[in-house]
């Protein structure tokens, strides 16, 4: 069979597959272009400016604001968060302080450096993408959640454990 002879049978399906394949390519290109925007423009990371938008959600709300609280917020692993908080010290961006009532407890705050270049960061991808989702009817996203779930099954990626976070690796941004 020549390469242009594909019977009308599978010529629907080939075109199904490819598109399904492009769609999730652009996907994860989105992603890695505006990981790089982010890096670029800003000299952040989208881990670091979700660390950072947590802090200053948790300074907002009077809560505690420990690595351990800043992991559960941003749903990453506090060895990572522990390591993307360094980063964030030693550009001036934050500050770790010892409690006075209890020395072992390290709270942690944004410089008056960091909340000026909070405040010129971009909405992180994730957090429009999540807005858009809310949009959605409820039975479409539980829709949408369960053909997404087929996806990872048919690559075999059900094995991974990933954070919620639209990044190439947050691990490496530590």
């Amino acid at each position: 069979m020549a390469k242009g002879d594909l019977s009308e049978s599978t010529r629907p399906g080939r075109e199904t597959s490819e598109e399904i394949l492009r769609a999730i390519r652009r996907i994860v290109r989105r992603i890695s272009d505006h990981s790089r925007t982010m890096v670029r423009d800003h000299g952040l990371t989208v881990p670091q400016l979700l660390c950072m938008r947590a802090i200053e959600q948790l300074e907002q709300a009077s809560e505690e604001i420990t690595v351990a609280r800043v992991s559960e917020t941003v749903q990453l692993s506090a060895a990572t968060v522990s390591r993307i908080l360094e980063r964030l010290v030693r550009a001036g961006l934050i500050v770790r302080e010892r409690g006075t009532k209890d020395r072992r407890k390290v709270a942690l705050s944004l410089t008056s450096s960091g909340k000026a270049r909070l405040e010129r960061l971009p909405t992180p991808l994730q957090d429009q993408f999540v807005r858009r989702l809310a949009e959605l009817p409820d039975d479409a996203r539980v829709e949408l959640l369960a053909q997404l779930q087929c996806v990872v099954a048919m690559m075999e990626a059900e094995h991974l454990d990933v954070e919620p976070v639209l990044a190439p690796d947050p691990d490496r941004a530590a």
